[in-house]
C-alpha cells in the first residue's frame, strides 16, 4: 500500500529529526553557555555527550533497518539517549531541544507498557530544563520542578490520548479502505462474471428467437397457404362428383379465388406474415368476411358476433386473433362435421375475448392428441399463438356435444 503524506512526514522526521534537535541543541548551548553560567565540568561533558549522541544517532538508524518495530534494542537506545540528554541538559537547559524527541518517538520505539514511563522521564528532564536546569534549589525551585512536571504529564497525557485516538482513526480507516480494495476487486470479478453470462445470455436468446421465429413461420404457413391448398383440393374433388358443368364451374370458380387468396398470402408472408385479410379491414371486418366466406365454401350455418366497442388492436395480437380462427374453423370443417358454429369478438375492458363454439361432434380432452396426417397444428399450435401475445386459451369438449373455444388475450392498441 502507497503511504500517504502524513506517514512519509513521519519517516522524514525519524530519520533527520533528532539530527536537527541535537543541532540545535549545541548551537543554543554554545551561545547560552556564558549566561546559564557553564562551568569547565560542563563543557567537558557537553563536549564528550554530544559526539557520543552523534554515534547513538547512526547506530539507531541502522538497528532500525533492520529491525523497525519495538524491542529490547530500542529500549536500550532509548533510555541512553534520555540518559544523554539528561546530563546534557543538566550541563545547559537549552539542551532540552535534544531531549523533546523522547515525547515524539517514545510511542513507536517502546513496548506498550514502557511508553508511559518513557515519557515520564522526558518529562522530567523537560521539567528541569524549564525551572532553569539542575538540581533546583530550594524547597521553592523543587515545588515548582514538581508543578512544571505535573503539567507536563497532564499535557503529555492528553497528547497521548488524541495520538492512541488517531491511530485507531487510521487503523479503522486503512482496514476500510483495504476492505475497499477487495470489495472491488470482487466487484470487477462480479462484473466480468456477468459480461461473460451477458453474452451467453445472449446467444441463448438469440438461438431461442430463431427457433420460435421457425415455429411462428410453420404456423403461417400452414394457416394460410396449407389451408388454402386443402380448400383448393376440396373443391377440386367436387368438380371431380360434379353432375352438371354449372355446379362444376361454380367450385372452379372458388378453387381459383382460394389460390389467389393463398397466393396473396405466400406473398405477404414473405413480406411481414401479416393477414391479407387485416390489410384493408379492421379485425372484426376481417372475421365477419372470414367467418363468412368459410360457411359459404363449407356449407356450415356461420354466424359472427362483436360485443363491446371495437378498437383498432396492435398488428401482432390481430393477426394471433384472426389466425386462431382460421385454425378452428379449418379444425371444424376437417373433423366436427358440424352443422353450425359460431364465432364471438368481445371487447371487454383490458381484454379482448374470441369464443369459438360449433355443435359437431366434440372429442375427449383426455385423449392423447393424434397429429394429422396433413400435419396441422391444432389446439397446441392456437395456444402457443395466443401464449405468444401474453394471452391464453381454454377448450370444453365432449363426444358427442360440440366443442368450445375460449381465447383471452390483452387489449393491446395499435402503435401508431
Amino acid at each position: 500500500m502507497t503511504n500517504t503524506p502524513l506517514q512519509q512526514y513521519r519517516a522524514s522526521f525519524d530519520t533527520w529529526g533528532p539530527w536537527a534537535l541535537l543541532a540545535v541543541g549545541v548551537v543554543t548551548g554554545t551561545l547560552s553557555a556564558r549566561l546559564t553560567g557553564m562551568d569547565r565540568a560542563g563543557v567537558i561533558a557537553c563536549a564528550v555527550l554530544v559526539p557520543a549522541a552523534a554515534v547513538l544517532q547512526l547506530y539507531w538508524a541502522r538497528a532500525k533497518r533492520k529491525r523497525p518495530d519495538p524491542s529490547r534494542t530500542g529500549v536500550c537506545l532509548f533510555l541512553l539517549r534520555w540518559a544523554i540528554a539528561f546530563v546534557l541538559t543538566w550541563a545547559n537547559p537549552f539542551f532540552a531541544f535534544y531531549a523533546v524527541t523522547g515525547y515524539y518517538t517514545a510511542a513507536r520505539e517502546l513496548p506498550r507498557r514502557l511508553v508511559l514511563p518513557g515519557l515520564f522521564l522526558t518529562a522530567v528532564t523537560m521539567a528541569g530544563s524549564e525551572i532553569g536546569g539542575w538540581p533546583p534549589h530550594g524547597v521553592i525551585p523543587w515545588l515548582g520542578f514538581f508543578l512544571v512536571l505535573a503539567v507536563n504529564m497532564g499535557l503529555v497525557g492528553v497528547f497521548t490520548r488524541f495520538a492512541e485516538q488517531e491511530q485507531t482513526r487510521l487503523g479503522v480507516q486503512a482496514e476500510t479502505i483495504a476492505e475497499l480494495e477487495r470489495t472491488n476487486t470482487a466487484l470487477q470479478q462480479a462484473l466480468e462474471e456477468n459480461a461473460a453470462l451477458h453474452e451467453q445470455l445472449l446467444v441463448q436468446a438469440r438461438e431461442a428467437g430463431v427457433a420460435d421465429e421457425r415455429r411462428r413461420l410453420a404456423a403461417e404457413i400452414h394457416d394460410t397457404i396449407a389451408q388454402g391448398l386443402t380448400g383448393i383440393i376440396a373443391q377440386l374433388q367436387v368438380v371431380a362428383n360434379a353432375p352438371d358443368l354449372p355446379t362444376a364451374r361454380t367450385h372452379l370458380e372458388r378453387a381459383a379465388g382460394l389460390a389467389r387468396h393463398s397466393l396473396g398470402e405466400a406473398r405477404r408472408s414473405v413480406h411481414n406474415l401479416a393477414p391479407v385479410a387485416l390489410e384493408s379491414d379492421q379485425l372484426p371486418e376481417a372475421l365477419k368476411k372470414t367467418v363468412a366466406e368459410w360457411g359459404e365454401r363449407t356449407g356450415v350455418r356461420a354466424e359472427f358476433t362483436l360485443t363491446g366497442t371495437a378498437e383498432q388492436l396492435h398488428d401482432e395480437v390481430a393477426a394471433t386473433i384472426l389466425r386462431i380462427v382460421q385454425e378452428a374453423l379449418s379444425n371444424v370443417a376437417r373433423h366436427a362435421r358440424a352443422t353450425r358454429a359460431g364465432v364471438t369478438l368481445s371487447f371487454a375492458g383490458d381484454e379482448v375475448i374470441l369464443d369459438i363454439r360449433d355443435d359437431g361432434a366434440g372429442f375427449d380432452l383426455l385423449a392423447p392428441a393424434v397429429r394429422s396426417r396433413s400435419g396441422g397444428f391444432g389446439l397446441p399450435g392456437m395456444r402457443a399463438r395466443a401464449e405468444r401475445v401474453a394471452g391464453s386459451l381454454t377448450v370444453e369438449s365432449e363426444p358427442g356435444l360440440g366443442t368450445a373455444l375460449s381465447a383471452r388475450v390483452p387489449l393491446v392498441r395499435h402503435d401508431r
